[in-house]
């Protein structure tokens, strides 16, 4: 088993292009659970119809294939509960320039 916090740090080197924060300060990650090999990933996107979801599918299945013992990483896209601002890191608001 793969430590779960290096599969989120993985996770931080993917982008939302659009806001420019990674989709696990943007809170886009509601999950990650491991078995035999097999990474799953429970995601949203910050709207249902944002353009580049795509890409950033393809980038959290990348950026979790590189740990030995990945042979598999399934990234299931859902929207409950929907994504709000709130989900946002506080590194990611500061980021976004929405610290106090």
């Amino acid at each position: 088993m793969i430590d779960k916090e290096a599969l989120m740090e993985a996770l931080k080197n993917v982008y939302d292009p659009e806001l420019g924060l990674n989709v696990v300060d943007l809170g886009l990650i509601y999950g990650i659970e491991q078995q035999d090999g097999t990474v799953q990933v429970d995601m949203t996107m910050t709207t249902p119809g944002c353009p580049l979801h795509e890409s950033m599918l393809q980038g959290v299945g990348d950026a979790l294939s590189i740990f030995a013992g990945v042979k598999r990483v399934e990234v299931r896209l859902v929207w409950e509960p929907l994504w709000t601002p709130d989900r946002i890191s506080a590194e990611g608001r500061q980021a976004l320039g929405w610290a106090a």
